[in-house]
């Protein structure tokens, strides 16, 4: 105590303390007596008792009070600075130890002092020019020569112990780049032909025992007066009943093309046919051949629809709602020329499209001749794999772009399913050496699957999507498919979301033409491109089980032959690499180059910029026409009396907020800082929520799985109530749609107070 009582003397220029108490003063209130002197000796009693107190002079109270509000500041100074020397002393010993604290977590030190503000610095980014040149460099002809030649194997049933070699082959080429690779499995129920009791068509005295068949097609013996309805659309059926032929109980000779072989099933079944056979033409296909397909009107496994096919859930005894009620069979040209050839009844009108390329035939409508269809197809359970590699984004891992390949082929498929693996494989290896040698960072994840029992109706690639609905359609960005991408040389088309047509615009222009000089855009005329290059997404397409059952923006093109819509071997045992060669004039390597480089233009563009690429406002366009067609369906009926109570405007009203919320969408993206990651992920989750929130929520994935309001199958879209006949389903159908059309526009503003309510 002497000792620090002699420093604090110091502090106050040698004066000591000597000596304090509380006095009870006359008014009752205590006051603080302080003494500072100059000798020692007057601070104790000279009897060594209780010290004595004197009363300070008042002269020196106001000093008193001054001393002491100094004192105690520099006590409250010094205890500072000595618990600052003492703590940092510390944390210098445990930085600068040594091997002890080798295999400790490092260690965080905190500053002492706040630092200076400063403005945070961009995170660095590869300008889009140096992406685009890296991917050119590595995407060579030279490099698909190897890769089409090693997938180039024989025949690959989906499930077969060549398909599982393949996908392991597939799952080792991702682990060696570091993929982190990881294999989806399912248990599919697969249609195939009983080796025992073969498929037969019988007509008089012919037998035929066609090899080629429809998978899920009804099974049975049926017979009825056999009638030719051209490709099978609507409108070919529509000649058909205005030359009074009966399609009832008929079996119906249809020929390939146009629309896919369910599609064909299904309309002859709605016209009460009890069966269908489905040839090649020679105007359509150029041989005699097997003919392979799949008669499901939906995608994956038709036994567990909207569900996934894990082998340890349990499921309902269920049916998809579009497995086909009638037997279908495929015969080979020959087949059908020997049955043309005998068939009676009127002939089409020349106008009518109806005759086709088979030599000496007139193609008679027939329904005079009996004809006989035994399909004896069984099921069997098949154990698939679907197998996935990833290259993380650096910003936003958990949000994604896919990009698959189907891996299993009929036959060789060499077009089907070789040159799209190969794509995937090459595209995988390019962009992994991108980020690992030559600094790209992607801000979102990559994603390459390899499917299975894709030519059952990407029954794979749907299992994954069932298995993991709650969370693929809030993270995928987009789906790009790579099946069929080189099917000829020298044209160009493709099938997309609207929210894809300015980046599929944007990527023609930047993708320079297989051809040699210009561009891909340039390679249908630098007008009109969209007529030129856009299809409606077929059902049977790979991508539109990602864009109608699961609302993920998906994209699927081909280069092509010029004035050809299809690949004349697919489903064949025809496609092979000599017909690819002939189809590209012997440049399929390049044109493979082509391909990849037009997929991963499109994939690192999604995952390179701070905003994605999707364009909100495309699908105003597509909005519109189909609501001016509800409209003008409602009108009409309004004004022949057959509804009443009606009003569409509900409807137009709804156009109006999805079109004002994109209008919103597009002024935040000009407003918005790319610098501020937490402003652009909220929103490019504006601008994903538009896909999703076109899916109909008031109608079941089990019933009707392509639940997308304007491009999806069933009574709940816009193009069935622009057409129904049922005056109350139109009722029905017109609020829900209005209300699911409401939804998508107050899920684009993105804050509730921020809704739109003028509806």
């Amino acid at each position: 105590m002497d000792r620090v009582r002699s420093a604090f003397n110091g502090m106050i220029k040698s004066e000591r303390y000597s000596r304090f108490t509380l006095q009870p003063a006359e008014d009752g209130e205590r006051h603080i007596e302080v003494k500072l002197s100059d000798e020692a000796s007057e601070a104790e009693d000279p009897s060594g008792g209780s010290p004595s107190f004197r009363p300070a002079p008042p002269r020196q109270s106001r000093r008193t009070v001054c001393y002491l509000a100094l004192g105690t500041l520099l006590i409250f100074v010094i205890g500072y600075l000595l618990g600052y020397l003492s703590h940092r002393e510390t944390q210098v010993q445990q930085v600068s130890c040594g091997k002890e604290t080798e295999t400790d977590a490092p260690l965080e030190v905190t500053p002492t002092a706040a630092a200076p503000a400063v403005a945070p610095v961009p995170e660095a980014q590869m300008d889009w020019e140096d992406v685009t040149q890296l991917l050119t460099q590595k995407l060579t002809s030279q490099a698909f020569d190897k890769t089409l030649s090693d997938f180039d194997l024989p025949r690959r049933l989906a499930g077969s112990a060549e398909d599982n070699q393949l996908a392991s082959r597939i799952f080792d080429q991702f682990k060696e780049v570091e993929m982190d690779p990881w294999t989806d499995i399912h248990y599919v129920q697969l249609q195939t032909p009983d080796s025992k009791r073969p498929n037969r068509v019988l007509f008089g005295s012919d037998v035929f025992e066609p090899t080629g068949y429809l998978a899920y097609s009804a099974t049975g013996k049926v017979q009825g007066k056999l009638v030719y309805g051209n490709y099978g659309r609507q409108e070919d059926l529509d000649v058909l009943h205005s030359k009074n032929i009966e399609l009832s109980e008929c079996v119906l000779l249809l020929r390939a093309g146009n629309i896919s072989f369910a599609e064909q099933v299904d309309n002859a079944a709605t016209k009460g046919a009890a069966a269908v056979l489905i040839y090649h033409d020679t105007t359509d296909y150029v041989a005699d051949t097997a003919l392979y397909g799949h008669v499901h009107l939906g995608s994956g496994d038709p036994y567990t629809p909207g569900f996934p096919s894990f082998n340890h859930t349990q499921f309902p005894p269920i049916k998809s709602s579009g497995l086909p009620k009638i037997p279908a069979q495929t015969i080979t040209a020959n087949m059908a020329l020997a049955l043309l050839r005998k068939i009676e009844g009127p002939k089409p009108d020349a106008s009518s499209g109806f005759k086709g390329g088979l030599a000496s035939v007139s193609y008679k409508l027939g329904g005079s001749e009996n004809i006989t269809v035994e399909v004896n197809n069984v099921l069997v359970n098949k154990e698939i794999h679907n197998v996935f590699g990833v290259i993380k984004g650096f910003t936003d891992p958990d949000r994604y772009v896919v990009l698959g390949a189907q891996r299993d082929t009929w036959e060789t498929g060499y077009a089907k399913a070789t040159v799209g693996t190969s794509i995937l494989m090459e595209l995988a290896k390019a962009i992994h050496e991108m980020v690992e040698k030559d600094g790209f960072k992607p801000r979102r994840s990559l994603v390459f699957a390899s499917w299975s029992a894709g030519e059952y109706g990407s029954v794979g690639a749907t299992e994954w999507l069932e298995g993991y609905m709650s969370s693929i359609d809030k993270r995928v960005i987009s789906y790009i498919s790579l099946d069929g991408a080189v099917m000829g040389r020298g044209s160009f088309i493709a099938s997309a979301s609207p929210l894809l047509y300015s980046l599929l615009e944007n990527t023609m222009k930047g993708v320079k033409s297989p051809l040699g000089s210009g561009t891909v855009y340039d390679m249908g005329g630098k007008s009109n491109w969209m007529a030129k290059t856009l299809r409606p997404m077929s059902t049977d397409d790979p991508a539109y089980p990602f864009l109608a059952f699961s609302g993920i923006p998906s994209i699927s093109f081909h280069f092509i032959s010029p004035n050809t819509e299809s690949y004349t071997y697919y489903g064949t045992k025809l496609d092979t690499m000599d017909h690819l060669d002939y189809q590209t004039n012997h440049h399929t390597s390049d044109m493979a180059a082509v391909a990849a480089q037009f997929a991963g233009q499109m994939a690192l563009r999604l995952v390179h910029d701070h905003l994605l690429r999707l364009d909100v406002s495309r699908y105003s366009g597509v909005l519109t026409n189909a609501v001016r067609r509800v409209y003008g369906r409602i009108n009409q009926l309004l004004q022949s009396g057959q509804l009443k109570g009606v009003n569409p405007n509900w409807l137009n009203r709804a156009r109006g907020s999805f079109n004002r919320a994109a209008s919103s969408i597009n002024t935040d993206i000009l407003n918005t800082d790319v610098n501020d990651k937490e402003a652009c992920r909220i929103l490019n989750d504006r601008i994903m929520s538009v896909e999703h929130t076109l899916l109909s929520p008031y109608v079941s994935p089990v019933e009707t799985p392509f639940r997308h309001l304007l491009l999806g199958r069933g009574a709940h879209t816009l193009a069935s109530i622009a057409e129904t006949t049922d005056m109350e389903d139109l009722r029905t159908q017109l609020a829900l749609a209005t209300w699911n059309l409401q939804g998508c526009a107050n899920a684009m503003v993105g804050n509730i107070w921020d809704i739109d309510e003028q509806i």
